[in-house]
């Protein structure tokens, strides 16, 4: 399982070219006027993971299949766009279907790209956004809590569950608070995510710099991570120009270009990380002769449960689950070195899976 993060922003933030350089294509058309990205462009891209690289390496796996994430380049939005001006609509609706959200914002000063707005003030651009998608729901909420009436006269439960939850996001919105600052019981959880609230999705800040602040940042991305830290969102430092420059290049040209830049890791990994520590995923393995897999799951997933994301019989016919620690399979050669040392365990039913597991499942049918 991966997930599907939207990449949103105002018009010519770098949107469109952050999208290219994530998924290695021309997709998505980055032109300097608003707009041209009128359909959501998806991509999906394989989550670096170098443990996946040294199991296989390990175990002598023939090939490793990563685990996959999607990304979706959203058409760009406009003040307004609650009310339907620009593709307000279609970009809510867009919103709407990813899991998390990853904010563009223009932390850069360049004359010849136009900004909508006529200045660069990412923390503004963030909060033309954020008042876009709180009118959004507050308009949706309204409409829905009409619609429970009838339901509501009738004592239907899940009619009372609905209308408690929107009338708390509807207060936090009329407060001037997202609906992700709502606090929600473990047993609405299910319910208050099927709402599909636009402002209840996590949101990763992603600052677009120019080439020379990539290694360090600068004054309008610093404005941002001050804005995230106060809002308890996520946020990353990336410039657009330099991840589309390395997706172009050999590997081996990849990684000097990415020293002489003052860059450890392609920007990808860094914004792939923020999003799995977002939506609270992590991964697992399976390893054989022929595959080394990675698995994504969400944190506190159960040993049937992970069995269920390879197949949904393994879930059903779960027995056991054969489980090794990543660090303990490298620290002894393997599965059969793990063994021998009393590091290969047997896990039941009630099993968490942590982050770096390795694990063979044993199920009937």
């Amino acid at each position: 399982m991966g997930f599907k993060m939207g990449i949103v922003g105002l018009p010519n933030v770098g949107k469109s070219t952050l999208f290219n350089a994530l998924t290695r294509t021309a997709a998505a058309q980055a032109a300097n006027f608003p707009f041209c990205t009128i359909e959501p462009n998806v991509g999906e891209v394989a989550v670096p993971d170098a443990r996946l690289e040294r199991l296989a390496e390990i175990a002598g796996s023939k090939q490793t299949i990563p685990t996959r994430m999607t990304f979706v380049d959203i058409a760009g939005l406009v003040k307004g766009a609650s009310k339907g001006e620009g593709l307000g609509n279609q970009f809510l609706a867009n919103i709407r279907e990813v899991d998390a959200i990853a904010h563009v914002l223009r932390c850069f000063e360049d004359g010849d790209v136009t900004h909508v707005e006529g200045r660069v003030d990412p923390v503004a651009d963030a909060e033309i956004i954020t008042t876009e998608l709180m009118l959004a729901d507050m308009e949706s909420i309204e409409r829905r809590l009409q619609n429970l009436t009838r339901k509501l006269r009738g004592g239907d439960k899940e009619a009372q569950q609905q209308d408690r939850l929107l009338r708390a996001a509807l207060e936090a919105l009329e407060e001037g608070r997202p609906a992700r600052t709502v606090a929600v019981a473990e047993e609405d959880r299910k319910a208050w995510k099927m709402l599909q609230l636009l402002t209840a999705k996590p949101v990763l800040y992603v600052c677009n710099v120019d080439e020379a602040s990539a290694a360090s940042g600068n004054a309008h991305s610093e404005a941002v991570v001050k804005m995230a830290a106060e809002e308890g969102n996520a946020h990353v430092v990336i410039s657009a120009a330099i991840e589309e420059e390395i997706a172009q290049l050999p590997p081996e040209e990849a990684a000097l270009f990415l020293e002489e830049m003052g860059l450890e890791e392609p920007g990808l990994d860094r914004l792939i990380r923020a999003g799995y520590a977002l939506l609270g995923l992590e991964t697992f393995f399976t390893i054989g002769p022929k595959e080394a897999r990675a698995w994504t799951i969400r944190k506190g997933t159960t040993a049937p449960e992970a069995a269920g994301v390879i197949h949904g019989d393994f879930e059903k016919g779960f027995i056991r689950a054969e489980t090794i620690a990543y660090d303990d399979f490298v620290a002894h050669g393997g599965e059969l070195g793990a063994k021998e040392a009393g590091r290969m365990r047997v896990e039941g039913k009630s099993y968490v899976v942590q982050d770096g597991d390795v694990m063979h499942f044993l199920h009937s049918g």
